[in-house]
């Protein structure tokens, strides 16, 4: 990959509308709850989302493996500045 991602609540919800075709999604950056927290870049922004969910990917998998698929999509923006991601399926 190249260049560096943005990192936004609207760059994660275009990324996961992409590849697991939510029938809900909503995505928020908590990052300003977590201001002084590890992970925090002191922006109040960009590090910190909670991702609600459902997929048709989801059906018939673990809450784990359901996890995974999030994670997986995201892989990117984990590796260049996202500390926490918190997912919450539907």
């Amino acid at each position: 990959m190249t260049g560096a991602l943005d990192i936004t609540a609207a760059a994660i919800d275009r990324r996961l509308r992409g590849t697991l075709d939510p029938t809900q999604l909503e995505v928020i950056d908590e990052s300003a709850s977590h201001a002084g927290h590890a992970g925090a870049n002191g922006t109040g922004f960009g590090t910190h989302f909670r991702v609600r969910i459902a997929s048709p990917f989801f059906t018939g998998r673990t809450r784990v493996a359901q996890h995974r698929l999030v994670y997986d999509a995201l892989r990117d923006f984990l590796a260049q500045g996202v500390h926490a991601l918190a997912i919450d399926v539907l």
